[in-house]
């Protein structure tokens, strides 16, 4: 199978080609549920194509707790079937579709009473291991096991003696989120749909009562298309209620936002060999381990203002370092902090109030002939999401149309990268490579880091790290925008690699560089560099002076500082 390169001439293509004839699906939103469904859709054979208003993975999807779990705490709620469901998808994941993304990583849960919680919780994570061996999906991952408090701190020095009775520990899994979706987007591309982002959905095409297409304007270029299909699946997560004002249909459910933050520290400020997840008083807060750093997360908020850009508070940012600060024996403090990231979860609006207590499941529904809409769910179900969201948009086309695939359909990179990782000092050895980035580039590309390695082979200072961000090589950055569709400066710093959050200097010390490695591919000059040096770092500045705010509003207000788009 071929790979897809997604650059800017097949950004073009693409679009042109939409327009041109009549497409069986059209996906609008390329998060992670919305690339999912491009990916059934063209995998059961059908024309698909998938428009997308600003950057794969630029809402939701890039800014979670990068974990695919199968939702321990949902037992406590009894919700088995949301459980079982994440469980055999994490199972999947690891072992089939993505195992050159998708990572084991464990977890310490530190018990505080004697006897009853030990029971309590280890019957817990008990039935959790079970559930997942059950499914035939969960012989990837190492089973619970239950730790004195002596053993305890042993793997988890970082903890205050008196935190803890003794602990539990168990398996679950992670992902870089945005580096997920966009090699969902690329897997997709690469059995023939056609995507393309910085296109966004102005209106519906419509005959009558039906929805017939979309009409999408290229925010690059400045022109509109018409793109005619015959359904459209409406997949913008928050944004679905604005989706379908639209078509004057609100839909039969609700979609409310529940604000999520996480803080970034470095990985020497917290002693410990092992990830931990605590209970709090409205929900659960993870450190999760990632790469050379660790991910301190998340609250539960809800959050109705501005939801492109939503803003980490100072209040947010207390609420967290407060509650790790709990169980650490050499607490955290703001200038350990190197990044903060905010995001929003789609919440399908219940009965409560509390969005802590709002369903994770998700629905479908067909609103008006020729649209559907998905919406809810968690990252881990995102296939079961998108294969219900084609089942429905199936019953809208006459003709049979073939069962769902992507049980069976790995991503790209997948195949040989066990094969790979196994040879990977020999590739070290015949790239000059030290081996350990050559583990980093396969654990990011898969099988796909030989095209990387190819940049490198036809300019060797490619395979020189960033001056200001040494995890990444400069051949990375190349590549995010010759073959991963990024488009800006913005979409490198922040998705494409993860600089903005992993540096104290959040990625302006890379700007710059960056800026100048991706000119030639898109077709820059020095002037249109130094507007995307400048509006990252306007971007930097107003982050950084919305999480100074006392709360949500004055944070919001902070935020929306900088300008949302680089100006061509």
């Amino acid at each position: 199978m071929r790979t897809a390169t997604l650059g800017p001439e097949q950004r073009a293509e693409s679009l042109a080609d939409m327009a041109e004839r009549e497409l069986d699906v059209l996906v609008v939103g390329a998060g992670v549920v919305g690339a999912g469904t491009a990916l059934d859709a063209v995998t059961r054979g059908l024309s698909t194509g998938l428009v997308e208003a600003r950057d794969w993975a630029s809402g939701t999807s890039s800014r979670s707790s990068k974990l695919i779990h199968g939702g321990l705490r949902y037992l406590e709620m009894l919700d088995f079937t949301l459980v079982r469901e994440a469980l055999k998808e994490r199972g999947l994941l690891l072992e089939r579709l993505a195992p050159h993304l998708v990572k084991p990583v464990p977890f310490l849960y530190p018990l505080q009473h004697k006897g009853w919680e030990r029971l309590y919780a280890g019957s817990g994570v008990a039935l959790y291991d079970a559930m997942s061996m059950a499914r035939g999906h969960g012989r990837g991952l190492p089973t619970h096991r239950h730790l004195s408090r002596r053993h305890a701190l042993r793997v988890a020095p970082a903890l205050k003696k008196d935190a803890l009775v003794g602990a539990l520990q168990y398996y679950d899994a992670q992902m870089d989120d945005a580096r997920y979706v966009a090699t969902l987007v690329r897997t997709a591309a690469s059995y023939g749909a056609r995507v393309a982002n910085r296109a966004r959905v102005t209106g519906f095409l419509r005959e009558g009562e039906r929805v017939v297409g979309a009409r999408v304007q290229d925010v690059e270029a400045g022109g509109e298309y018409e793109i005619r299909a015959r359904q459209v699946v409406n997949a913008t997560g928050v944004w679905t209620d604005d989706t379908q004002a639209m078509v004057g249909e609100r839909g039969q459910f609700h979609v409310r936002a529940s604000k999520g933050i996480h803080l970034v520290v470095p990985k020497d400020r917290i002693h410990s060999s092992t990830g931990l997840i605590l209970r709090t008083e409205k929900s659960v807060l993870f450190v999760i381990p990632w790469g050379r750093h660790w991910i301190v997360g998340t609250t539960d908020t809800d959050w109705d203002l501005d939801k492109a850009h939503p803003a980490a508070s100072s209040a947010d940012i207390d609420y967290l370092l407060e509650h790790v600060n709990a169980v650490l024996s050499v607490p955290l403090t703001r200038d350990d902090v190197q990044g903060v990231y905010a995001g929003l979860r789609p919440l399908l609006a219940g009965e409560s109030d509390a969005t802590s207590k709002l369903s994770r499941e998700h629905t479908v529904a067909h609103p008006v002939p020729g649209l559907v809409v998905v919406a809810g769910g968690k990252y881990t179900t995102y296939r079961v999401m998108a294969k219900d969201a084609v089942d429905e948009a199936v019953h809208g086309l006459d003709a049979r149309v073939a069962e769902c695939v992507t049980e069976d359909v790995p991503l790209l990179g997948a195949e040989g990268y066990r094969a790979l990782w196994n040879a990977r000092a020999r590739i070290a050895a015949r790239t000059g490579l030290h081996v350990v980035r050559v583990e980093h580039l396969l654990n990011r590309y898969g099988s796909m880091a030989e095209e990387v390695l190819d940049l490198i082979v036809a300019d060797p200072a490619l395979g020189e790290p960033l001056h200001a961000a040494d995890d990444y090589l400069r051949a990375e950055i190349v590549y995010a925008a010759s073959h991963e569709g990024a488009r800006h400066l913005d979409d490198v710093l922040t998705r494409r690699t993860r600089i903005s959050i992993e540096t104290f200097d959040r990625g302006t010390r890379s700007a710059r560089e960056a800026a100048e490695l991706m000119a030639p591919v898109l077709g820059w000059d020095k002037d249109q560099i130094e507007r995307e040096v400048e509006h990252y770092e306007k971007r930097v500045e107003a982050e950084r002076e919305s999480q100074r705010q006392p709360d949500d509003l004055t944070a919001d207000a902070a935020r929306l500082g900088a300008p949302d788009i680089v100006p061509l």
